[in-house]
């Protein structure tokens, strides 16, 4: 059996050989990748005798994974009622687990909101907090970004947003994709399903959680000037090529031709399938959950994203709520032929670098950067087994296979 040699750490040159690579479009079969200063600079069939830094053993070979939508940050720093973390700890943590799961670029949803989404006081630290560990997270393990998510009916959570973009470096256009979970629309169009939400995760009555959703529902539909004002201010900065704008949970055609006439970019887990046609007439890139895929379908009812990708009508899939789907949902959509095996890569790669902007990573292709995943695809479910990011890496040396 061939011997997998994993390197400790990364030089900035190195070859990669006896590989099965996923480039756009198809799979080299015992590729050699050849590395130069973090950078790819030749993908090719794996010259016959040739020696190689690293020996990849027939596995599979991916550009590093780029999650656009990850949750997870939170329940680090919280992880269970009364336990809080230190939230350097919390981010080494979440690294962690994104490196597990062959995730080298990930964008943190920040909630810029008083309330959750259910309308419950927030018991982990809030986006200002967050946001500048996430900016000052630096190493080996994965590139650490902000998405930032702004509840646009609550007026304090766009004074946050607001202190946030002046406190940017000048140039730097952050993602922001703004949201409304009032029950009776969009995610929560049946506002049951908040109800359901509120008892198992908030452990309340059906009574208590009935009377709750009662509640933020009529406190929510208070403020609809603010959404309006907070949106007509989101369209002005997307407009003004200061921001790249996307739409959470877009339902409606209608939603989504707003979205487009105030400068958005991107349609975020549409939850109909006429919200994900009207984006892609419309030229939007549509963003859908891995874990919608891996489940067989929406916890919350709205469409299933197998459905819109077998249409053509998925671009990016991210990881929500649970990082460890990604690339299984992948590898699920190629295994039921629904697309196949480098389109599926695609959509937790090129796909979602593409989305963001970052036109650096996301393709094993000359140029772009060296962030590396080698991973077990014939697995039931896949194995990540090494991990490298632009001149780090993380994995074992020398196992045998």
């Amino acid at each position: 059996m061939p011997m997998r040699t994993w390197l400790l750490t990364t030089p900035a040159d190195y070859d990669l050989g006896h590989v099965d690579a996923v480039l756009p479009g198809r799979v080299v079969r015992n590729a050699r990748v050849v590395v130069r200063d973090g950078v790819i600079v030749e993908v090719a069939p794996h010259p016959p005798g040739a020696v190689t830094d690293v020996d990849g053993g027939g596995l599979h070979l991916l550009p590093g994974l780029v999650d656009v939508h990850n949750d997870t940050l939170g329940r680090e720093c919280h992880p269970r009622p009364g336990a809080s973390l230190d939230l350097d700890f919390a981010i080494a943590s979440a690294g962690a687990r994104l490196r597990a799961a062959g995730i080298t670029t990930a964008f943190h949803g920040l909630a810029y909101q008083e309330r959750s989404a259910v309308g419950v006081p927030i018991d982990s630290p809030r986006a200002p907090e967050l946001a500048p560990v996430v900016d000052a997270a630096a190493g080996p393990v994965a590139d650490h970004r902000v998405l930032h998510r702004l509840d646009q009916r609550c007026p304090a959570g766009r004074a946050q947003l607001e202190q946030r973009l002046a406190s940017l470096p000048a140039g730097e256009i952050p993602v922001v994709s703004h949201e409304d979970h009032t029950p009776g629309q969009g995610q929560y169009a049946d506002p049951r399903t908040m109800q359901r939400w509120l008892e198992v995760g908030e452990r309340m009555s059906p009574e208590q959680a009935a009377e709750h959703v009662a509640w933020w529902r009529t406190s929510r539909d208070r403020a609809v000037t603010v959404r309006d004002e907070t949106l007509d201010w989101l369209g002005a900065l997307a407009r003004a090529g200061r921001i790249q704008l996307w739409g959470h949970d877009p339902a409606t055609a209608d939603d989504v031709d707003a979205l487009i006439a105030r400068g958005g970019r991107v349609a975020e887990f549409p939850t109909t399938r006429v919200a994900a046609e009207r984006a892609r007439a419309g030229g939007l890139a549509i963003v859908a959950g891995a874990p919608n895929v891996v489940r067989g379908g929406s916890h919350a009812g709205n469409v299933s994203a197998a459905e819109l990708a077998a249409a053509g009508l998925v671009d990016v899939l991210a990881s929500d709520y649970l990082p460890a789907a990604l690339l299984p949902a992948a590898v699920q959509l190629a295994r039921a032929g629904t697309v196949p095996l480098p389109a599926a890569v695609g959509l937790v790669t090129a796909g979602p670098a593409a989305a963001v902007g970052l036109h650096d990573r996301g393709q094993l292709i000359p140029g772009r950067r060296a962030d590396l995943v080698l991973a077990d695809l014939s697995a039931p479910h896949p194995i990540v087994h090494w991990v490298t990011r632009a001149g780090h890496v993380r994995g074992h040396r020398a196992v045998r296979s």
